[in-house]
């Protein structure tokens, strides 16, 4: 998981393990950033999912994976800030520790800037920074106060999802696929032929151009990642209320673990396998399909999404070989979430191997396990040697620069 840096010592083997499945888990869906035309990242039939095996990839990540490990990221982006921001008020004073905060999330914006000009445009790391403002006005809340929090915000963002679609779905109901609404969201997240041969255009651009047209487009694209905040802000919130409550610094005793994780697992499952399955049943028209997976899904996302986090509180052990494993890993999430697109862009992009659409869902499934591999394998290598990863030290060092 991204997490703002930390000392070497005193840190919770746990919750760097928890950081690894966070940066391993939302490479699955990312591989499809890469891999397919934008489209197919809500629609199965937009391209690469006309098999029934592609359609049941669809269905389980719709449940188990879309969003569950992005509320992971955030929650834990939350923690690790507030840990740096607490550290910083003890020793250096309340007006330092606010200097050094908004430093830290300068840098990081910029980071992810650059990344998703270069590579990444769903780049979450301008959203976290930009949502991370607010945390120093936050942190003097109370667990159940900063719970409240998230509640409102996701208040928020599902209230102003539904205005947002509220008119294609509307239409889809009544059969009157003719508004500006309807328009938008099937191009967007349906099957429209038009729409999708543009994506697949655009997916064949050399790299100098792709940078000009991302680098002319920022501006649209913080207007994205401003309709985001609401929803990155309610999962940093519940991150930060975790942390106070003593959740993600591993003191919570293992039953009540276990009964938050099947409680929100039992809130979140059924509610979502019901959500994709009115979806495929009714053919996956845009307006179902954009509306389930940003608006409708989002608190059971985050539900579930809390639920692994409890899950891996509460059975990730300091020595266990689990936990060893992720342990390298979540310590260098920050750099393995930017080699990840590296590496994906080697293989999707025209400059790489060339294989953008030229894959099933399935198949990208499969070749999302070839970052996942490399992260596992020099994670421990690099982690035993340097500490902190590169990127790591990047943030760091400008950080300590201009704060």
């Amino acid at each position: 998981m991204v997490v703002a840096p930390q000392p070497s010592s005193g840190r919770i083997a746990e919750l760097d393990a928890l950081r690894g499945v966070a940066v391993i888990g939302i490479v699955w869906l990312n591989v499809l950033v890469f891999a397919l035309p934008s489209q197919a990242y809500y629609n199965p039939l937009a391209w690469g999912g006309e098999g029934a095996l592609d359609r049941l990839v669809w269905a389980a990540s719709f449940v188990f994976v879309e969003d569950k490990f992005r509320t992971l990221f955030a929650m834990l982006f939350g923690a690790g800030c507030l840990i740096l921001f607490d550290k910083g008020r003890a020793l250096r004073g309340v007006a330092l520790a606010w200097r050094a905060h908004y430093a830290r999330m300068a840098v990081l914006f910029a980071i992810g800037l650059v990344h998703a000009v270069l590579f990444a445009n769903n780049d979450i790391l301008r959203a976290y920074a930009l949502a991370g403002c607010a945390l120093p006005f936050l942190a003097p809340l109370a667990p159940r106060a900063l719970v409240a929090v998230a509640i409102g915000l996701m208040t928020i963002h599902v209230g102003f999802g539904f205005v947002g679609f509220g008119g294609a779905i509307h239409d889809w109901f009544t059969g009157r696929m003719a508004s500006d609404a309807s328009f938008f969201v099937e191009r967007n997240y349906g099957t429209d032929p038009a729409a999708i041969a543009y994506m697949l255009e655009r997916g064949q651009e050399a790299l100098g151009e792709r940078i000009g047209r991302r680098a002319e487009g920022i501006p649209a694209q913080l207007g994205a990642v401003a309709l985001s905040l609401p929803l990155n802000l309610a999962s940093i919130a519940l991150g930060m209320a975790l942390w106070r409550s003593g959740m993600l610094a591993g003191k919570w005793r293992l039953f009540r673990l276990q009964r938050l994780a099947a409680a929100c697992a039992l809130g979140a499952i059924p509610a979502l396998l019901a959500l994709a399955w009115f979806i495929a049943v009714n053919g996956f028209p845009g307006a179902l399909a954009g509306a389930g997976s940003l608006v409708v899904s989002a608190p059971f996302d985050t539900l579930l999404g809390l639920a692994y986090a409890a899950l891996a509180m509460a059975f990730f052990t300091p020595g266990g070989a689990v936990t060893r494993l992720l342990t390298p890993v979540g310590r260098l999430s920050l750099t393995n979430y930017l080699m990840t697109s590296v590496i994906l862009a080697s293989i999707f992009a025209p400059w790489g191997l060339g294989l953008f659409a030229a894959v099933s869902r399935v198949e990208a499934l499969a070749i999302s396990f070839v970052p996942i591999i490399a992260m596992l394998a020099w994670s421990p290598f690099w982690a035993a040697r340097f500490g902190k990863g590169p990127f790591e030290r990047l943030w760091r060092g400008a950080s300590r620069l201009i704060g």
